[in-house]
C-alpha cells in the first residue's frame, strides 16, 4: 500500500508528519472553541430557555415539522429523477457525433447552468401567472431544482464517460459494435463508479436547495421552521426552529452519503467478483456481431 501511494505523492517525513499533527489538533481545537463560543452564545441570549422548546413537545407542531419534511422529500424526489433524466439526455445528445444535436444540448446545459436557481424558480412560479395560467407550487420549484441540477449533472455525466480510457471504446468497435451499444455496454458501466461520488454530492446539494422554495412560499421544511419560529408566545424561538431544521437536514444528507458508500462498496465488490469471459467466447460474440 505504501508503494502505491509513494507514486502518487511523497510519503511525509518526519518534520512533515509533526506539522501535520500540530495543524490537525490546532484545527480541531479552533472548531471545538467557536462551538462553544456559538453554544455560549445561544445561552447568553436566553435560546436554551424551556420556554423557547416547550412547543416542540405538542403533536400538533411535530405533524407540521413532518408535513414540511415529507414537503421537502417530495420536491427533491420528483426533482431528483427529472434530473437525472435531464443530465442522461443532455450527457448522451453533447457526445453525440452530429453537430445537430450537440449544439443545442451545450447551448441549454450551459445556459440553465449558467442561471442562478433562485432565479429559475421565480420564473418557473411568476412568469405563468403574467399570462393567467396557474401553476403549483411545488412544479415550479421542481422545474428549477430540474433544469439547474439537470444541467450540473450532464456535465458531470459527460465528464465521466470521457474519463474511461480510450482503449475500451475501441476494443468494443473493434468487435463490431455501434455507439450506442459501447456507450450503453462497455463505457456507462465504468463510469457510473467513478461519478457516483459527484452524482450523489450533486443530489444532496438538490436536497438542500429546496429550501429556496420557502420563496415562493412552498410549504417545505424551512418555511415551516420559520412559521414555528415566529411565535411570540413561546419567546420567537427562531433559533431552536432552525436549529431543529438544519439537524434534520443534516440527518438526512447524512444517511444520503452513507447510501452512495454502501451503493459504492457494493459496486466495487461486484467488479471484484465477476468471472472473466473465456476467449473463446469473446472469440465467438466478436464474430457473431461483425
Amino acid at each position: 500500500m505504501s508503494s502505491q501511494l509513494s507514486i502518487l505523492y511523497d510519503l511525509p517525513g518526519p518534520k512533515a508528519k509533526r506539522r501535520n499533527l500540530t495543524l490537525g489538533v490546532l484545527s480541531t481545537v479552533g472548531i471545538i472553541a467557536l462551538i462553544a463560543f456559538v453554544g455560549y452564545k445561544f445561552a447568553d441570549t436566553g435560546q436554551f430557555e424551556s420556554r423557547k422548546w416547550e412547543q416542540f413537545q405538542y403533536a400538533s407542531v411535530q405533524r407540521e415539522l413532518l408535513a414540511g419534511y415529507w414537503a421537502t422529500l417530495k420536491a427533491a424526489g420528483i426533482a431528483a429523477v427529472l434530473a437525472l433524466l435531464f443530465g442522461a439526455v443532455f450527457a448522451s445528445a453533447r457526445l453525440s457525433d452530429k453537430w445537430i444535436l450537440r449544439a443545442p444540448a451545450t447551448f441549454v446545459v450551459e445556459l440553465f447552468r449558467a442561471i442562478p436557481l433562485l432565479i429559475l424558480i421565480f420564473f418557473g412560479y411568476y412568469v405563468p401567472l403574467q399570462y393567467g395560467w396557474s401553476i403549483d407550487k411545488l412544479w415550479a420549484l421542481v422545474i428549477g431544482l430540474t433544469l439547474y441540477n439537470g444541467s450540473v449533472l450532464a456535465e458531470i455525466f459527460r465528464a465521466g464517460i470521457n474519463a474511461v480510457p480510450y482503449g475500451q471504446s475501441e476494443g468494443a468497435y473493434a468487435i463490431g459494435m455501434r455507439k450506442n451499444q459501447v456507450l450503453r455496454l462497455i463505457l456507462l458501466p465504468q463510469a457510473v463508479r467513478s461519478m457516483l461520488p459527484a452524482i450523489v454530492s450533486q443530489l444532496v446539494v438538490l436536497l438542500k436547495d429546496t429550501a429556496l422554495g420557502f420563496i415562493i412560499t412552498y410549504p417545505e421544511l424551512l418555511f415551516v421552521g420559520k412559521q414555528i419560529g415566529g411565535r411570540l408566545p413561546f419567546g420567537l424561538p427562531y433559533v431552536p426552529a432552525y436549529v431543529l431544521v438544519a439537524a434534520i437536514y443534516i440527518a438526512t444528507c447524512g444517511l444520503l452519503s452513507v447510501l452512495a458508500w454502501w451503493l459504492q462498496k457494493r459496486m466495487g465488490r461486484a467488479r471484484t467478483s465477476a468471472k472473466p469471459i473465456p476467449a473463446e467466447m469473446a472469440g465467438e460474440a466478436g464474430r457473431t456481431t461483425l
